[in-house]
């Protein structure tokens, strides 16, 4: 073989930057031809971004200071862990961009890395969907889906394939939207729910009800739109909060189910009576596997996403041992699964690491659980002081007042701790854990935080 005249290097590096381009536009049109033999949405869960959107900068940087919900470290840049002996490392080499790792139950934050960065969140925003609307309906209701019912969905949107002017209950619909992320379910039940914009303003409204202030839901199906954004500690929240109903913990630990199709016809081409069915799967790859991922052992749910802005994002919940913990992971290196095996080794350090570690923050309650202000009492003139008018300014109390005065502040702050201790003990108390449902079981229509048709929640059995 004749050897290769040596180029300069300046010439050498160009013909390698114009080899590597032509490489890309050749991989970049053999992907889209194969996507369009496949045709439709080749992977369930995903969506491409609306017109405009990119997929951001090269090297985002997260802001100086996020939000501090839940504790002080939590709105500093970076890792924040117990670093104390006796800890176990962190596993190496994470490239996630945020997440989390939390007790269900007691609601500390074991550790996190950028956990109020605000991101895109796919369609794990779909959990606050749930929150929002599963309630509402219940299980065994019936829908007539409309033209449109289907109408307003990006393009690329992944679907679990709703027909309009066939009819499907409400257990269909869920199935839809835990199962394949189906962006056509998620507009049937916000249209039963009073259309789109109705849905947005109650989802935004449930995000500052569970203190998820990092959360700004422009569309209920996590489908990519400028100003749609959440963090890990938000889907943390909302996970959590959703665990709480018997129907959100079997539509989300469902691996399989059959979905209704269209009636069948006999040998004349008649449309009869008898409607089919197809055959649908869970794409949370830690709850149904995948061809080189094993199913994560304790796993109960919950929900992933992959958008073309928000790359892929994760929230599972996994029982080990007595504990069950949370775990959000978003936008780590687009390799494959890759989100699905940093969740799986953050789960494995939290429960090797929960005897030992300190909590980095908590998960704070819904507002409507938090303690109500008790009012102070009215200032009033003593019995002596009649007709003399309203007392004097504080600046000119006495000192014996004054001190009498810090010794009533005092006590006032050792009863209102007290008090929050208390209402924390009994909040914990108060929200079960995620817990395994038998196949085909749920109360119908679930239970309501505040209000609904529902009635008390139950602590079901750990898985």
């Amino acid at each position: 073989m004749t050897p290769a005249t040596p180029a300069t290097p300046r010439t050498g590096r160009r013909f390698t930057r114009t080899a590597r381009t032509a490489r890309t536009a050749r991989t970049a049109l053999a992907a889209a031809m194969g996507a369009a033999l496949l045709g439709g949405t080749v992977c369930a869960g995903t969506a491409s971004a609306a017109p405009g959107l990119g997929a951001g900068p090269k090297t985002p940087v997260p802001p100086a200071q996020m939000s501090t919900v839940g504790g002080d470290r939590l709105g500093a840049p970076g890792t924040q862990v117990d670093s104390a002996p006796g800890v176990p490392p962190l596993p190496p080499k994470l490239t996630a961009r945020s997440w989390i790792v939390a007790d269900a139950e007691t609601g500390a934050i074991l550790a996190a890395h950028n956990a109020h960065w605000q991101l895109a969140p796919a369609s794990t925003l779909k959990m606050l969907f749930a929150d929002t609307v599963l309630p509402k309906f219940p299980r065994t209701e019936v829908h007539k889906v409309a033209p449109t019912d289907l109408q307003g969905m990006g393009a690329g949107s992944s679907l679990v394939g709703i027909k309009e002017n066939l009819s499907y209950t409400v257990h269909d619909l869920w199935l839809g939207v835990f199962l394949r992320s189906g962006n056509d379910a998620v507009h049937v039940l916000s249209a039963m729910n009073g259309g789109v914009p109705a849905t947005v303003t109650d989802m935004n409204a449930e995000a500052h009800e569970l203190q998820a202030d990092d959360t700004h839901v422009v569309t209920p199906d996590g489908y990519d739109e400028p100003g749609q954004v959440s963090s890990a500690y938000d889907l943390t929240l909302f996970a959590r909060e959703g665990l709480q109903n018997a129907d959100f913990r079997e539509y989300c630990s469902t691996a399989s189910a059959q979905f209704p199709g269209d009636y069948k016809k006999d040998k004349s081409g008649k449309t009869t009576k008898a409607r089919g069915s197809f055959a649908i799967q869970n794409t949370n790859r830690l709850l149904s596997g995948d061809y080189d991922l094993s199913r994560y052992p304790g796993i109960a749910g919950v929900k992933n996403g992959n958008t073309t802005n928000a790359g892929a994002t994760f929230t599972g919940v996994a029982q080990r041992g007595g504990r069950t913990l949370l775990v959000t992971v978003m936008n780590p290196k687009p390799e494959h699964d890759l989100v699905y095996r940093e969740a799986a080794s953050l789960l494995d350090w939290g429960f090797k690491a929960a005897p030992t570690t300190q909590s980095v923050g908590t998960l704070v309650p819904p507002l409507s659980k938090l303690p109500k202000a008790t009012p102070a009492p009215s200032a009033g003139t003593s019995s002596g002081a009649k007709g003399q008018g309203a007392q004097a300014p504080a600046a000119a109390a006495s000192p014996a007042s004054r001190r009498h005065g810090m010794w009533i502040a005092v006590a006032i702050s050792a009863v209102t701790a007290l008090l929050l201790g208390a209402v924390v003990m009994i909040v914990r108390r108060r929200r079960p854990l995620p817990g395994a449902v038998p196949s085909g079981g749920g109360a119908s229509g679930g239970s309501r935080r505040r209000g609904g048709s529902g009635g008390r929640r139950r602590k079901l059995p750990r898985v």
